[in-house]
């Protein structure tokens, strides 16, 4: 099977099951332009460091979750994608905002260089992303949100257990729009990332 890669930020030492958000990069997070392939074209959406910092603030962990087939394609390196997340990261710790880690899926099943062409078990909506943080953080799946644009965001929840929030920005207001499409329905819609944050504290669900 092959796996996908991480970049873990802050290690996690307690003992009990820990509860996550898992959040969709493009489109969910930042501006969805097609491929962000250098830095200086990552746009973060105004609201996003808010809504990581409520997450912070509330003791659940904040991962990012992200298939990045561009790599797959040659559209640019890993090196070139650890320099996109660095970026990220680094703007949101400006505004008080931490990322706890970062998980992504460099592959395609059909489409580019041998060494990443390959029909893995991280690919979105299959659960291998999810699977490895939960072993790295003690993360409940149950326990814990996938917030996407996408229905195999939404698709990825369920797969995994967890529970799905779709999101209007990006490509949500289209995936909204065609529920014919989904492979299963979302637990709740929301504008943007903070609204569904908001929803989710709101709810109690998640109380460490």
């Amino acid at each position: 099977m092959a796996d996908s890669k991480s970049l873990s930020l802050r290690a996690t030492t307690n003992l009990q099951p820990r509860h996550a958000v898992f959040i969709d990069r493009d489109g969910t997070l930042n501006e969805d332009i097609g491929y962000v392939s250098t830095p200086d074209e990552l746009v973060l959406y105004p609201w996003a460091a808010e809504a990581i910092r409520r997450i912070n603030d509330s003791g659940l962990l904040a991962i990012v979750i992200t298939n990045q087939s561009g790599i797959a394609r040659g559209m640019y390196s890993e090196k070139t994608l650890d320099a996109i997340h660095s970026r990220m990261i680094r703007e949101l710790a400006r505004e008080g905002a931490k990322i706890d880690a970062v998980y992504y899926c460099p592959h395609h099943p059909d489409v580019g260089d041998a060494r990443y062409r390959i029909d893995c078990e991280c690919r979105k909506p299959r659960t291998a992303m999810l699977e490895k943080a939960s072993r790295e953080h003690r993360i409940d799946l149950e326990a814990s949100y996938v917030i996407g644009d996408k229905a195999s965001d939404i698709k990825l929840a369920e797969n995994a257990g967890a529970r799905g929030a779709l999101v209007l920005t990006g490509y949500g207001r289209e995936t909204f729009a065609h529920p014919e499409r989904w492979p299963c329905a979302p637990e709740f819609t929301a504008e943007n990332l903070l609204e569904a944050v908001k929803r989710i504290l709101d709810s109690g669900f998640m109380r460490c």
